[in-house]
């Protein structure tokens, strides 16, 4: 066999591990194609030039771990440059392999010139440009196919490869979960824009290798002994630092080689249960961390709220045999493919937790992926989304593009502005159309922000907002509003307890706090300032429940002079209400009625003065438990003036004719009686009416009830409030 038969045989073989039968026949298929179009044609270097395509197809399938369809786009993507059709190859290969191919096309044609200026504009262009992640997949392999063969260009181009490379395709690879790509992608670029540290670091490295691994295996002794004492059935290897990792620390720390403290890392990679992973991986934690000295500064956290491209591991830097530190990397196998395959790994894991889950989810996804009849573009969209769940990007007006969280809403991209403009948001626009401060922003949206003068920072915008950088904002703003409230708080509590003759010191304070369950003596003067806390009740708290007269109550509560227009000529034990209800400052309460003659009490409410009730009525007793300070004492005035009471009567009994005329005549006939209302329902032979009545007082009220239930056919008459 050829050269170039060797390699595909090589990928075919690897292929067959992966696909279906009728999927190997489309990859030898795009692989006659490819060789149709090429033939023997070669490089420079003297390498076949569909060498390329066949390498970046095993890296697709081995290091990536993408479906069929991208392996072909990968046999394809320089065919795809001659004189092959996006026609042509969608009636042999498909609609998803020609998007593929598409895509790779629209970034290829994107000039790169003053990529180094603005890498993260390019990047975010490309995700627009490309509009499947298969695409920007497939062009890091290329590019890393790319950047293993450089040597054999001239100076120029390896320049300007490797700054795009370094800007573009490796920022890319870590972000979507290759960190191993990403690693290779950036010694690479070392390796051409500044060789001489690359053979440096690569000399010293290779002359250090076994003084390495003699401290390896001195360091990972007891670990192993304690792991395999618990029953943990566990790896154990240790990977030196990436050369581009170690010089980027001698720059960053001005450190030479030998004084760069984690030159590598060891893992531990645990065979455990899904559901025993997250403890598991906390346990042996906890072993290494007994063994040897940690460095509380350096631990990180990946389990228990993984990185966005779905990486787990838990990192800790401890004080290892000679006086070196080590970091120490822990997981589990599932997380370990998921850190070397990224993405592919990850969507593997989202099946299920066993085999047989996991392959059907697959088949799942392949079934979507290459039946043509079913909706590609919905499972593309679902893929996206999920890849890329930790950010979206937006416009504004201008054009310029804006970083921000998935989830976030129009308040998030005005605070994402300026703060000032986040403050005063009260609304805006998303593509032309009038949107709340809700609204929940989608990839690509062009916003206008709305603003006001008047609008504030609320409370309830912490419950929508995703970003930091939001809440943050509004957090500070709130808590300068706390802060103003609190003095006026402070100023009001300090001024009644100076009336009150109480002596208020540090420990009154400590006991308000614990009472009301408070850390800050600010939260306790801002309840009293927006009205949560009252101050009659923390008069209660100080000196102990004491009986007080109506006058004294209502004096603590309201203004002097609104006191001085109530009646108390029977004594300061009582409030003396007048029938006429001329008052303004107390008004009969709607939910129970009272009319004269009921046995009534006052409620010193915060805003509307004194409300009346009845001592029957149905929310007395939850008043008098909650709030019995403010309770007052109350009578009516003994008057002989006739006045005019609201009350409601219930009535029912037998639905004969003439029954409500004769209702209607006990009403007309009692000149004391005014009809405010009249309904009556009938039901199966029965009927129920509810009057209104305006009568003269309780008495009057007894008087008109008797006269109803004289009436024939009726057998209960009651009051209803």
């Amino acid at each position: 066999m050829t050269d170039k038969e060797v390699i595909f045989s090589d990928l075919f073989e690897l292929c067959k591990n992966n696909f279906q039968e009728k999927d190997l026949l489309k990859i030898r298929e795009a692989y006659d194609l490819l060789v149709e179009v090429f033939g023997d044609r070669k490089k420079k270097s003297g390498e076949f030039v569909l060498n390329h395509s066949i390498s970046v197809a095993r890296i697709v399938v081995e290091e990536i771990g993408l479906g069929v369809d991208t392996v072909i786009a990968a046999i394809l993507h320089n065919i795809f440059y001659q004189d092959h059709s996006a026609l042509e190859i969608e009636s042999k290969f498909g609609k998803s392999v020609t998007s593929i191919l598409e895509g790779m096309a629209k970034i290829n044609s994107m000039g790169t010139d003053t990529v180094e200026l603005h890498s993260e504009n390019y990047r975010k262009l490309m995700l627009a440009l490309a509009g499947d992640v298969r695409v920007i997949l497939l062009k890091i392999a290329d590019r890393l196919e790319v950047m293993r063969k450089l040597d054999f260009n001239d100076i120029s181009f390896r320049t300007k490869v490797s700054i795009e490379t370094s800007f573009l395709y490796a920022p890319l690879a870590h972000r979507l979960g290759l960190y191993y790509i990403n690693s290779e992608l950036l010694d690479l670029c070392l390796k051409y824009q500044h060789p001489e540290a690359y053979e440096a670091v690569s000399v010293r490295l290779r002359e250090t290798d076994r003084e390495r691994a003699n401290f390896v295996a001195e360091f990972v002794k007891p670990i192993q002994e304690k792991l395999n004492a618990r029953g943990f059935t566990f790896d154990m290897k240790a990977r030196t630092k990436s050369i581009n990792s170690i010089w980027r620390k001698m720059q960053t720390q001005k450190v030479e080689f030998d004084e760069v403290m984690d030159l590598f890392a060891i893992r531990v990679i645990l065979n455990s249960e899904l559901a025993s992973e997250k403890s598991d991986c906390w346990q042996v934690y906890s072993i290494v961390t007994e063994e040897y000295q940690s460095n509380p500064k350096r631990m990180r956290d990946w389990i228990t709220i993984p990185k966005s491209n779905g990486y787990e591991s838990l990192h800790a830097t401890v004080l290892g045999p000679q006086g070196k530190w080590v970091e120490i990397q822990i997981r589990t196998k599932r997380m370990d493919e998921i850190a070397e395959k990224g993405l592919a790994a990850h969507w593997k894991y989202k099946g299920g937790t066993g085999t047989s889950e996991m392959e059907k989810w697959l088949a799942n996804v392949r079934e979507i992926l290459e039946n043509p009849e079913l909706n590609v573009v919905d499972f593309i969209d679902d893929f996206k989304m999920n890849v890329y769940a930790d950010e979206i990007f937006v416009f504004t007006p201008k054009g310029d593009l804006k970083k921000l969280a998935a989830g976030a809403t129009l308040l998030d991209f005005a605070y994402e502005v300026h703060s000032g403009v986040g403050d005063r948001c009260v609304g805006g626009k998303v593509n032309g159309k009038n949107v709340t401060l809700r609204h929940k922003l989608q990839n690509g949206d062009q916003i206008v922000v709305d603003t006001a003068n008047h609008q504030r920072p609320k409370m309830d915008w912490l419950d929508f907002v995703v970003t930091t950088k939001a809440k943050n904002r509004i957090r500070a703003s709130l808590n300068e509003e706390v802060k103003r409230q609190a003095e006026i708080g402070k100023e009001v509590l300090l001024r009644k307890v100076k009336n009150w003759k109480i002596d208020f010191n540090d420990d009154s304070i400590r006991k308000l706090l614990k009472e009301y369950k408070f850390k800050l003596a600010q939260d306790l003067y801002y309840n009293i300032a927006i009205g949560k806390i009252d101050t009659l009740e923390i008069k209660e708290l100080l000196v102990g429940k004491k009986e007080e007269t109506a006058r004294q109550l209502i004096t603590d509560m309201l203004p002097k002079d609104k006191v001085q227009e109530l009646d108390f000529s029977g004594g300061d034990d009582y409030l003396v209400i007048d029938n006429n209800i001329k008052n303004v400052i107390y008004k009969l309460a709607p939910c129970c009625n009272p009319i004269f003659g009921d046995d009534i009490f006052g409620f010193v409410t915060i805003n509307e003065g004194i409300k009346i009730h009845r001592t029957a009525c149905p929310n007395a007793p939850q008043m008098i438990e909650r709030f019995p300070y403010r309770v007052i004492k109350a009578k009516w005035q003994e008057t002989k003036k006739r006045s005019s009471f609201q009350a409601t009567i219930r009535i029912s009994g037998t639905d004969e004719v003439g029954i409500v005329e004769q209702i209607s005549h006990v009403l007309s006939k009692d000149i004391g009686v005014q009809m405010r209302s009249i309904n009556i329902e009938t039901n199966n032979g029965d009927f129920d009416g509810t009057l209104r009545v305006f009568v003269n007082g309780l008495e009057h009220l007894d008087f008109l009830m008797n006269k109803l239930r004289g009436i024939n056919g009726v057998f209960s008459v009651s009051r209803a409030d």
